[in-house]
């Protein structure tokens, strides 16, 4: 499923075979309003699984016109512009509200950086995870961070199940990486990084890819347990990579500690 927020227009509606996520969001804004949009950034993300993922725009209008109501068809509603504070009554406010104020607040203030799919070729529904460790004395110059990567010095690749895959596949690849100290260890997922997809050869490239930033932290502090280094992996499939390039080292630390990431909600 897919939502555009242009403005305060909001619509809703669903991808089709061989489209891009962000020609379905022109096409349903077309349909929908008789508008043209451009999207500006990816809002926001909600999932309930593999099978239920919606991604907010935050868009702008480039052309074309509000449909008149004699256009009206089974495409769309009369669309209208509103003011935040007169919204009709039979609008789903909960579900629509917090998304309006999430597009106004990145317009008066951006806490992450704008991000756009990424036009890349995925056959099913996926996340890839830079999951990181920090330790620190005090001294944020030297501040360490770790990386999870597989054998191959790759990020690792999970498929979710069909739960809540945002909030449970990090935690199925902690689990499976480091099973005796699971239950000491804290699994955050921070927000997602970047977003790959394409859709134009159905069954093939109609998956997404999302690349999911995660931290690992104990739960508390013991008195035998190491915390200026990562948790061994028990799991010969992944190991600790140390990142020693500092520029690399500052710009994820300052994302991790600024949360400037697109963020994610389980529905």
């Amino acid at each position: 499923m897919l939502c555009g927020l242009c403005g305060h227009l909001q619509f809703q509606g669903r991808m089709e075979d061989g489209e891009t996520i962000v020609e379905a969001l022109k096409r349903e804004v077309k349909e929908e309003a008789g508008i043209d949009c451009q999207p500006i950034t990816l809002l926001q993300i909600n999932e309930k699984g593999q099978n239920w993922v919606r991604f907010t725009f935050l868009a702008e209008k480039t052309g074309g016109s509000l449909k008149l109501p004699e256009q009206e068809n089974a495409d769309s509603l009369q669309a209208q512009w509103y003011d935040r504070d007169c919204l009709p009554r039979n609008i789903r406010k909960p579900d629509i509200l917090p998304l309006i104020d999430a597009g106004i607040k990145y317009c008066q203030s951006p806490w992450f950086n704008v991000l756009q799919p990424v036009d890349l070729p995925c056959d099913i529904v996926c996340q890839r995870f830079l999951l990181a460790f920090t330790s620190s004395n005090g001294n944020s110059d030297e501040d360490r961070l770790w990386l999870l990567l597989s054998n191959n010095f790759q990020l690792p690749v999970e498929v979710p199940d069909e739960a809540q895959m945002l909030a449970f596949t990090p935690k199925k690849l902690v689990k499976k990486c480091m099973p005796s100290i699971y239950d000491q260890l804290s699994v955050n997922t921070c927000g997602i990084l970047g977003v790959q997809h394409n859709g134009r050869v159905p069954g093939k490239t109609d998956g997404v890819c999302l690349n999911t930033l995660v931290l690992l932290e104990y739960k508390e502090e013991e008195g035998e347990i190491d915390l200026s280094s990562p948790p061994k992996s028990e799991n010969d499939c992944f190991r600790w990579h140390e990142v020693t390039n500092q520029r690399l080292k500052t710009e994820i630390l300052r994302t991790i500690q600024e949360g400037s990431v697109l963020p994610v909600q389980t529905a």
